[in-house]
């Protein structure tokens, strides 16, 4: 009976586990370092039931980081002032404010009104804050700190037929072609060989900047947003965003919609690739112009 049960657990868990996972063989290496020694240190949170960890589904993210000559440290407390103080960038990637993302109140604010106040204090102060936050309900999670920026979330999910992959209406595709990736810093690098011709992502949410800001990935006239992936429900999400980019006091803020991207993951049994593994996008090069930016090595 014991064994009968066992099975049938892993039954069930099996599919769950196998939905997304690093992808062990993506090359993470840097041709050129931007930081031989002593680079930045960066603050990688997993202090609020992160979806995404540094040797979890973001670990290419963080071993990328790592071969560019960044210092990534992992944070599992409280943002406070004196927490933050010897970082230079600070990364979120997908918190909640509950264990699970199907939890009941999962959707509530990660962030208390103390570390909201002392993140937007640190980076008026000169620190940089990368804001990933991704489809329902990880968008409504970040809200209240993303809001303290300036940057509005639409907390659903994005779509846009007409700017996609083929038979994925929520895998955008931003592009030189397509004129949805829009001139910064960021996307021109620091010359011809990191300027950017496409990026793609893999179902997000949209955001809206402040006046001042930058949609790195802007969202067509055909965009737009749902509450659920198929509920079905189609409000315009034109002259939004994927990411947004803006300065605030002595200090620089990128929030994306999307957390993929940014990664190299294997999808389902059949391990399809998701992220910067994906053939034929720019995300590589994009996660590293981001985080250039973010450090100051672009103006």
């Amino acid at each position: 009976m014991k064994l009968l049960a066992l099975a049938l657990l892993l039954l069930i868990c099996a599919p769950v586990a196998g939905q997304q996972q690093a992808d062990p063989e993506f090359n993470t290496s840097v041709e050129t370092p931007a930081y031989k020694r002593e680079g930045p240190r960066v603050m990688f949170d997993e202090a609020h039931h992160n979806f995404h960890t540094a040797d979890g589904r973001y670990k290419p993210f963080v071993d990328l980081l790592l071969n560019d000559g960044y210092r990534v440290i992992r944070n599992r407390q409280s943002f406070s002032k004196t927490r933050l103080e010897s970082y230079k960038i600070l990364v979120i990637a997908n918190a909640l404010a509950t264990e699970e993302d199907d939890d009941a109140g999962a959707d509530q604010s990660a962030f208390n009104d103390d570390e909201i106040a002392a993140v937007a204090e640190w980076v008026k102060d000169g620190g940089a804050l990368l804001l990933i936050a991704d489809h329902a309900p990880f968008g409504a999670a970040a809200a209240a700190l993303s809001k303290r920026f300036g940057v509005e979330m639409s907390r659903g999910y994005t779509f846009d037929p007409e700017n996609s992959v083929a038979g994925s209406p929520s895998q955008l595709i931003f592009s030189r072609e397509n004129k949805l990736l829009n001139t910064h810093p960021i996307t021109e690098g620091r010359g011809e060989k990191e300027r950017l011709k496409l990026v793609r992502s893999f179902t997000g949410q949209a955001l809206k900047g402040p006046e001042g800001s930058v949609a790195i990935l802007s969202l067509s006239a055909s965009a737009y947003d749902s509450p659920s992936f198929d509920s079905g429900l189609k409000v315009s999400a034109a002259g939004q965003a994927q990411a947004v980019a803006l300065k605030f006091g002595k200090g620089r803020v990128v929030v994306q919609g999307e957390t993929a991207m940014l990664s190299a993951q294997i999808a389902g049994a059949e391990k399809r690739p998701m992220g910067m593994n994906v053939p034929g996008n720019d995300n590589k090069q994009y996660t590293l112009n981001l985080m250039h930016w973010l450090s100051g090595i672009l103006k």
